[in-house]
């Protein structure tokens, strides 16, 4: 304010100084503790001491004084309200029918538009008695303007519904200002007033006064713009006439922001009004506030909440002070007032700031730093703003108020509820139920949501719920249910708990439309929410809103409406849609058009079938045959169940046979399963029109399809192959099976068993797996038939094990899902028991099959039973008492199935692994039995199915059956501790019937010669018929001894002609894999033979070659390419195959379009071996078709880009899995500014090899002179070692990096260059590091060599335009000083030198005796060594600050100019001295508070301990070292140590702030914060640092279904994570899935910029701008797009795109926002593009809009710190000739003078001062004119 009055002095009388006054220090109390009775006390002597003062001063009004007194400092309460109170506010909000004001101490208030004046209340009153009045009624719109500061007094306190209540204001004169009487007015006051009349020169204003006549000149207001009726006024009284009849008036701004209420005004205690600028003086400080006097008698007083925050700390008792009136109580007297910079001088008509945009955020981790126990407290938030809670805000409702537990607590969580423009403060709350609330605002509710709330009323139109305390919805009458109820009183009622769903939301209005429609809450098909969402042939539900003879007109959510035609209701002819359609009722329509710009929809009933329902239903799931999903229970009907998938909540179907392998456990896991429950791991089998989607639970049919090794379709059948499948059904003729992908094929009744079966029912049953073989192709029908017979497979032949634990893991489960539903006695005791366990039984009664009930005190609520068999010999009396074994528990029945024979209740004896021994069967369920081991008393469990396909045989293992078991584990842990065995029939040997088929193949003879048939030619082989009949194969390697290359040997021969053939082995039907004739499967395999003529002994076995080399030359034969590998399956003999990978291939890029055309299928192609390699017993070669076997120096090969290295180079996948790395150096010949720009991930290069690095790893060229030598033209040559650089040589780089010792520049891949700062630029700068604004990583430079230092490799460059001839580094518009040279350096360096020293000897006494005094406070404080920086970074402030006000007061402008430069480069110097003093004490660890959300997951670590290693290595020693006794003393020390390292252990796990460093740890972490995206994020950084990207997948798959649907942001950032994590470690096809995965969840704009991101980040260009153009297309009405789109083409440098695009933004985006749009886009320009573009959009937009002040401050700040002070001037004398109010253009004058103060001189200083003078010299002539 000082500096104000030096510069623009108002004239008249100087102000008298004061001399320095001594501050009195007070000893401030803890604030952290509640003392108060102390207080109390304290207060009381402070205004004793107030009154004895009081007496030596002359006579007051004792009773003025009495009331006057304040004896404490509180803030002002809603209870301590009156009416009459008066106050000073902001206005915050305008509606249509009220203002929302912002009050002192977070108050809010509202203003109706009654309360505003007696004219402005008589035109509305005449507008509503006649429309025809022709006054005009100005809204309130044009009243008021947010942000105004406005004089109010309380004109009600009504009390609102559940005990709020509603604080109404009025600005009516009459009230604000009816203590002023005509005598009382004198000139200078400031009062409020409102426009009575509008007059031709000037406006009568009515202030309230009776009697008076208040005019207000026009040449006198603030604005050009005319007033209003009504409208509200801050005016200063000029003149006062006829003892204050008349009174005139003045509105200058400049002049009531400085008038001050004096004594001559003659103000009292009841005329006194809130906002007067008063001067005061500092009566009293306390811990609450001050307590300040004031117009010589008066008292008032500022809480802690208006006290300036920058000099809160340093008020002091009689310190004068500028302070403003913001309350006054008549009736007590009290006055409150503020001292908020913001409230004083040059403001207090206007606030800036007057809401937030984070309103309802909820933030973590703030600090209390404040409490004031009658008030509230203090807040600081992370981002350090201040805000404030009130005390009722820091407790629940009921619960008492503890401020103890809440200082306890080191952070807190809080939300922000409103803001408070009065002390620019946030408004918080400490509760825990607003914080935790879903809720807050409106605009936190979602257009089809599912809400809970409770009904709050009901009315005629419908009935009011209340979700929050401030929100409420409408459920209209006809949505309250299906049908519209008559009488809806009957169902609902005041409290009740509805659940419904968001049909329409307005925002801004506050309205919330829900319905509780049955159909509408359960609909999964999709919702439209816009017009855009109705596209043409999807089907959502409805409802009717009007039904006419032409149609219906159904409504969907929000605003979207369409109309069905009368011929798309139904499929019959409708002649009275009345009568069939009622209003209000759920339909599902199709859309059949959809025109979203004119906002019309056309649907149809009729076209609406199931299958599309289906579809649309199932459409946004990603449905694939094999993906595993979790779905939840939703009905069960009885063929299975109806699921949903979670979280899709896509509808699906589990048939009840496909719950399981074992067709009988199918049946009891359907009665198990509940509507509700949820099932994991299920499969997807099929998915159709009709059915939906099909899933399953088979484990087995599971595992096949994750192998892969199952036919997609029905070309890819082969005879021989075998299948896992289900049986489908069963016919007399045969039984159908059903595989996945939709193959299904017959099984004839004679190929359904080994046994001879003369009826297909009772084989098997509808569901059950089975394994087939496909033994016959019917091609042209598309039909295949199959075999069952267990002795022609071979898969899962060793399974049964398997298939039995899992059998009775099922089993287990289903117990427990029966025993998991309650709480019965019956399930208790079932689950007591298991198989083996004895107890006591009493008989009881027999049934007629002649079984026994028994009775058990174990089992009493269940049914124990003896079969007829395990009583014989038995006394089975009634009452009798046995003990029995336990054979089976039925949890399902209830039932327990006991033996009381004694053979099986003897004790157990021992048994060892592989002893044979004699079972018995004793209990079979279907195809389970338990059986008996001999006499070891030993019972278990066995699957009487050995393979899937066995036909059981009843008589067989019916119950005293007798087995031939083998142990192979006495105890297995599957089997919960029971005997694992294999069992055999006795009497039989385990042998494979043979097939008749396979009789003449059992009787080829290895070596034997025959004739043979050709039967049929193919590419790799022939198939010719034998002697006997049966089919033989011919490889294409057997047909020619040396065949030409490029040749076809299968084409030499004819089909039908006969040839003379050798036998040399055979080959698998299934696998086709090649068998030895003495192989023992070779009887189920097709013979192959040799047409070569070599001679081969018989019986020797066809041998495969292992013994090749690398470099070996063999012809081999192309097979297949396969697309996804990238490469092509070649066979080189009958038993020998290999691969050739894609580089090894091609030798040009353009060969890689097409590869399948380069090799066909059986040509014969010369290849070399590369490497060999066994798959399991079969031997592979890996062959190269390019002539290289190995990479060498010297050589060129075909690469792919696996990674472009931002700045760096390309990182390439060379041939044979080798790697390498070409620098951005060696991409070109001629350098280019953007080298990496036409690389892309995926590309095929050509490349020349380098060196090798180490194994594997290869340095390597894309220089065309490397690839061609006949190359010459070369721009930039390579430099391959520091001997081809030579002195004063130009030479072209990429800038790598700018740091203080220079600019580096690469020079080649091995060889970088630096740039001094006095070689980099010709002109001078105080910051050299400010280069790198102009200047970017990667830019291409041309510099000159200064000098060449062989030995170290350095090499010192100019960039200087008089080396290189290139422009200056900095543009010429800066207007900077050019660097000295010559004399006028040396002489300026011992200018410089002198004066540093001179400082250098006066600091370092300041530093003596400074250190002397620090030391003498260390000594008896004994701080901590982390104190010390503290405490010199404190003593440096204190110096700086002293000098800076040294100077300020002594110095004139220039010197002080010149002064601050040379403090600013002694406090560099002193910051050097430091640094190196820091750097010799030892460093800590820092631990980051934050989790990073912007760095990519790459560059997280995990929280692993840096003294593990340690630790391991100190018990290896003790290992290693002898054991020595210890005393009983050091024993005892000892476990005192254990103990404590316990407890400290428990301590770290109880401590939620120590960060985890184990899965173990993440897990227990997760447990109790589920919902927290930045533990989730933390977990999958600690698996990405071992490269564990699969299970860093996995934990983000697990936070997306973990992570509440409710926590929006939380799953976003999960997303967002998801997405860095594909682009940096997947595939572009796997970013795509988790970007149209995320898209759907999420809000998609966010997703589409965050990906946006993304792309910019890691320098994918193409990617970014293929994107933003989708994003430009999709949300054309987003201004953030376009702005976001616009900075990433300036920064690529498209100048030309970023200008089409801003055209094209103001096509489609509103008027109102092209003037923004404009500024940023040239704001754009300045920071990346073209600074003339910039000013010249600037100059367009303010050529148009001259008033908008706001541009051109900003226009002022772009020019000053990217233009030249010539242009800055210019700018500077443009705005301070604007029509403009005279308050704005004092701003621009302050500017333009501390502009000059900065940058100028004295003289240029001097210009603008004059020029202020003249201004207000203009604008008085013009007042007095």
């Amino acid at each position: 304010m000082a500096s104000m009055e030096e510069d623009f002095p108002r004239g008249g009388a100087e102000k008298k100084t004061s001399g320095p006054k001594h501050a009195k220090t007070h000893d401030v109390d803890n604030l952290f503790e509640t003392r108060e009775t102390l207080v109390k006390k304290k207060k009381k002597k402070d205004v004793e001491h107030d009154e004895e003062k009081s007496l030596k001063k002359q006579k007051v009004d004792e009773e003025n004084l009495k009331l006057n007194t304040a004896t404490s400092v509180e803030i002002l309460h809603l209870r301590n309200l009156k009416i009459g109170t008066l106050m000073l506010g902001c206005v915050k909000e305008v509606s249509e029918f009220e203002v929302v004001v912002g009050l002192p101490s977070c108050l809010v208030g509202y203003l109706p538009i009654y309360n505003i004046c007696d004219s402005y209340t008589k035109i509305l009153n005449n507008r509503l008695d006649s429309e025809d009045t022709p006054e005009e009624v100005a809204p309130l719109s044009q009243l008021f303007t947010p942000g105004m500061l406005v004089r109010c007094v309380v004109s009600s306190l009504e009390s609102a519904k559940e005990g709020h209540v509603s604080l109404k204001v009025s600005i009516n004169p009459k009230d604000v200002n009816k203590a002023l009487s005509s005598g009382a007015l004198k000139p200078g006051m400031t009062l409020s007033g409102c426009v009575e009349s509008v007059e031709d020169h000037g406006y009568l204003v009515d202030i309230g006064v009776i009697g008076t006549k208040a005019f207000l000149p026009k040449k006198s207001i603030a604005s050009k713009q005319d007033l209003n009726v009504g409208q509200y006024v801050l005016i200063l009284i000029e003149e006062v006439k006829n003892d204050g009849r008349v009174v005139r008036l003045c509105q200058n701004p400049q002049v009531l922001a400085k008038a001050c209420a004096t004594a001559p005004h003659g103000w009292t205690l009841d005329t006194l009004l809130p906002g007067l600028l008063i001067r005061a003086c500092v009566k009293r400080v306390t811990p609450h506030g001050l307590v300040l006097t004031y117009l010589s008698s008066f008292t008032g007083v500022v809480d802690f909440l208006h006290l300036d925050e920058d000099k809160a700390s340093t008020y002091s008792q009689g310190q004068e002070v500028l302070a403003r009136v913001v309350h006054v109580e008549p009736s007590t007297r009290h006055v409150s007032l503020s001292l908020r910079s913001h409230l004083l001088p040059p403001g207090g008509a206007m606030l800036d700031v007057f809401c937030t945009e984070r309103m309802g955020e909820v933030v973590q981790g703030c600090k209390m730093t404040d409490l004031h126990y009658h008030s509230g407290a203090m807040m600081k938030m992370p981002d350090g703003t201040t805000a404030f809670v009130h005390k009722n805000l820091m407790k629940e409702p009921k619960e008492e108020f503890n401020p103890n537990r809440l200082l306890s607590q080191s952070e807190h969580s809080l939300r922000i509820i409103d803001y408070s423009p009065m002390e620019q403060l946030h408004q918080v709350t400490l509760r825990r139920s607003t914080v935790a609330m879903t809720f807050f605002r409106y605009q936190d509710i979602k257009v089809g949501q599912i809400v809970e709330g409770n009904v709050a009323g009901l009315l005629k139109d419908g009935v009011f719920v209340r979700l929050t305390d401030h929100i409420r919805g409408m459920i209209p009458r006809i949505h309250l249910a299906d049908v519209v109820l008559k009488t809806p009183e009957k169902r609902f009622y005041e409290g009740l708990k509805v659940k419904c769903r968001v049909l329409s939301l307005d925002v801004q209005n506050k309205r919330l439309i829900l319905t509780r429609k049955k159909a509408l809450m359960e609909s999964t098909l999709p919702i439209f929410q816009s017009y855009s969402d109705a596209r043409v042939g999807r089907i959502s539900h409805g409802v009717i809103v009007f039904v006419k003879k032409f149609g219906c007109i159904v409504r969907f959510y929000g605003d979207v409406k369409g109309l069905v035609p009368v011929g798309e209701l139904s499929t019959e002819r409708v002649e009275d849609p009345e009568g069939l359609f009622f209003i209000g009722q759920v339909v599902q329509a199709k859309v059949l058009r959809c025109d979203p710009e004119n906002k019309k929809l056309c649907l149809s009933f009729k076209a609406v079938t199931e299958g599309d329902i289906k579809v649309e239903q199932t459409e946004k799931f990603d449905f694939m045959v094999g993906k595993a999903v979790n779905v939840r229970v939703c009905r069960k009907v009885l063929d299975g169940l109806e699921v949903s998938i979670v979280p899709e909540e896509a509808p699906a179907f589990i048939p009840i046979v496909h719950l399981s392998d074992h067709v009988t456990n199918c049946f009891p896991l359907w009665m198990a399963l509940e509507e509700g429950d949820t099932i994991s791991n299920i499969m997807c089998l099929s998915k159709n029109k009709k059915k939906g989607i099909t899933l399953t639970k088979k484990p087995l049919l599971k595992a096949c399809v994750e192998d892969g090794n199952v036919p997609q379709k029905f070309s890819e059948l082969q005879v021989g192959m075998q299948m896992l499948g289900w049986v489908k059904n069963i016919m007399p003729y045969g039984v159908f099976i059903d595989f996945p992908h939709g193959l299904f094929g017959l099984a004839p009744k004679d190929a359904m068993g080994d046994q001879f079966i003369t009826n297909t029912s009772g084989i098997f049953e509808i569901g059950q797996s089975v394994v087939a073989l496909v033994t016959h192709l019917d091609e042209e029908k598309q039909r295949f038939l199959v075999s069952l017979k267990v002795s022609e497979l071979s898969l899962l032949e060793q399974g049964a094990h398997a298939r039995l634990i899992q059998g009775l893991k099922e089993r287990k489960s289903i117990f427990e899902m029966v025993s998991g539903r309650g709480e019965s006695d019956v399930l208790q005791q079932l689950s007591a028991v298991s198989l083996g366990d004895k107890i006591k039984v009493a008989v009881g009664d027999t049934r007629e099959d002649g079984s026994v009930t028994l009775s058990s005190d174990l089992l009493s609520e269940a049914t124990v039973l003896a079969s007829k068999s395990h009583i014989e010999g038995m006394n089975a009396t009634p009452g009798c008492k046995f003990t029995a074994v336990i054979l089976h528990v039925d949890p399902l029945k209830s039932e327990v199935h006991v033996s009381l024979l004694p053979n099986l209740i003897t004790n157990k004896k021992k048994l060892t692994q592989d002893s044979k021994l004699a079972a018995t069967i004793q209990y079979t369920d279907k195809n389970f039995a338990v059986i008996s081991l001999g006499d070891t008393g030993h019972l278990t469990i066995i699957l009487l199915q050995t393979h899937l396909n066995s036909i059981l045989d009843s008589k067989k293992f019916s119950v005293g059956s007798c087995l031939n078991v083998t142990v192979e584990d006495p105890s297995s842990e599957e089997l919960g501790g029971l005997p694992l065995v294999a069992f055999q029939l006795p009497d039989t040997k385990h042998k494979q019937p043979k097939s008749k088929s396979r009789g003449p193949s059992r009787d080829l003879i290895l070596g034997e010669v025959m004739t043979v048939t050709v039967k049929k030619l193919k590419p790799m082989n022939v198939l010719v018929t034998l002697p006997s009949g049966t089919t033989g194969s011919i490889h294409v390697s057997e047909i020619e001894e040396s065949p030409a290359v490029g040749s076809f040997p299968t084409s030499s021969l004819k089909v039908g002609s006969e040839v003379e053939a050798r036998v040399i082995g055979g080959h698998t039907v299934r696998g086709h894999n090649f068998l030895a004739i003495s192989h023992p499967d070779y009887g189920v395999s097709i013979p192959e033979l040799s047409l070569l003529p070599r001679t081969l002994k018989a019986g020797d076995k066809q041998s495969v070659q292992t013994n090749f080399t690398p470099g070996d030359e063999v012809l081999c034969f192309p097979s297949t390419y396969n697309a996804k590998k990238k490469n092509l399956e070649v066979e080189v003999k009958p038993n020998l195959t290999g691969t050739v990978e894609l580089l090894a291939m091609i030798k040009k890029p353009g060969q890689a379009n097409q590869p399948k055309k380069l090799f066909k299928p059986g040509q014969t192609v010369s290849a070399k071996v590369v490497g060999v390699s066994f798959n399991k017993t079969q031997l592979r070669l890996s062959l190269s078709l390019t002539g290289m076997y190995k990479l060498e120096p010297g050589l060129v090969t075909m690469a792919t880009v696996r990674k472009v290295e931002p700045r760096q180079g390309l990182s390439l996948h060379l041939p044979f899995e080798n790697w390498g790395f070409a620098s951005v150096t060696d991409l070109s010949d001629a350098y280019a500014d953007n080298p990496l720009g036409p690389y892309e991930q995926g590309q095929l290069v050509r490349c020349y090899i380098i060196e090798e690095l180490k194994e594997r790893n290869f340095r390597v060229s894309l220089r065309p002179s490397r690839l061609h030598k006949d190359q010459q033209d070369i721009t930039d040559p390579d430099i391959e070692s520091i001997s081809d650089i030579k002195e004063d040589q130009i030479i072209r780089g990429y800038v790598t990096s700018i740091n203080d010792k220079g600019i580096f520049v690469r020079l080649s891949r091995a060889i970088t260059g630096r740039v001094q700062f006095q070689h980099a630029t010709k002109y001078f700068m105080n910051d050299p590091k400010s280069v790198s604004e102009y200047i970017t990583l990667n830019a291409l430079v041309t510099a000159k060599v200064l000098s060449v230092n062989a030995e170290n490799s350095h090499v010192n460059l100019s960039l200087l335009s008089k080396d290189t001839g290139k422009p200056d580094l900095l543009p010429k518009s800066l207007d900077l000083k050019l660097r000295l040279s010559g004399e006028k350096k040396v002489k300026y360096d011992e200018k410089v030198a002198k004066r540093k020293r001179a400082l250098s000897e006066s600091e370092q006494q300041d530093n003596e005796t400074v250190g002397q005094k620090i030391k003498r406070k260390k000594d008896e404080e004994c701080p901590v060594k982390g104190d010390r920086t503290e405490e010199k970074k404190t003593l440096n402030e204190k110096k700086k600050k002293k000098r800076k006000i040294k100077s300020e007061d002594s110095d004139s402008g220039v010197d002080v100019f010149f002064r601050e430069k040379e403090e600013s480069t002694l406090d560099k110097k002193c910051g050097q001295v430091k640094g190196k003093h820091e750097e010799t004490e030892p460093k800590r660890l820092q631990v980051p508070s934050g989790f990073p959300w912007e760095s990519t997951l790459g560059s997280l670590t995990p929280f692993a301990a840096v003294d593990d290693t340690h630790e391991s290595s100190e018990d290896e020693q003790e290992v290693t070292s002898k054991p020595v006794k210890m005393s009983r003393k050091e024993m005892k020390q000892e476990q005192q140590n254990e103990e404590q390292q316990i407890c400290k252990l428990e301590a770290e796990l109880m401590d939620t702030s120590v960060r985890p460093d184990s899965t173990t740890a993440f897990e227990r972490l997760l447990l109790s914060s589920p919902d927290s995206s930045l533990l989730w994020l933390q977990y999958m950084a600690f698996h990405l640092q071992a490269t564990e990207i699969e299970q860093a997948r996995a934990v983000a798959e697990r936070a997306l279904k973990t992570i509440s649907f409710r926590e929006e942001q939380e799953k976003l950032n999960v997303w967002v994570a998801m997405l860095n994590l594909e682009n940096m470690y997947g595939t572009p096809e796997s970013l795509q899935k988790i970007f149209e995965r995320a898209i759907q969840y999420c809000e998609p704009l966010p997703v589409y910029q965050q990906l946006a991101d993304i792309y910019a980040k890691s320098d994918k260009i193409k990617e970014a701008e293929s994107l933003y153009k989708n994003m430009v297309k999709r949300f054309r009405q987003e201004k953030a797009v376009y702005l976001s789109y616009g900075t990433f083409l300036l920064r690529q440098r498209q100048s030309d795109a970023t200008n089409a695009l801003l055209q094209r933004a103001l096509q489609s985006l509103s008027s109102k926002d092209h003037v923004d749009l404009i500024a940023k886009f040239a704001r754009l320009e300045f920071q990346y593009g073209n600074t003339e573009r910039g000013k010249s959009m600037f100059d367009k937009v303010l050529s148009t809009y001259p008033k908008r002040t706001d541009l051109w401050s900003v226009f002022i700040d772009l020019m000053v710190k990217h233009g030249s002070q010539r242009e800055v001037r210019e700018l500077f004398d443009r705005v301070i000739h604007l029509s403009v109010s005279v308050k704005k253009i004092k701003f621009f004058f302050k500017r333009y003078l501390e502009y000059e103060k900065t940058n100028g001189t004295p003289e240029t200083i001097q210009a603008v001062k004059q020029k202020a003078v003249e201004y207000v010299e203009s604008k008085g002539a013009e007042a007095a004119s």
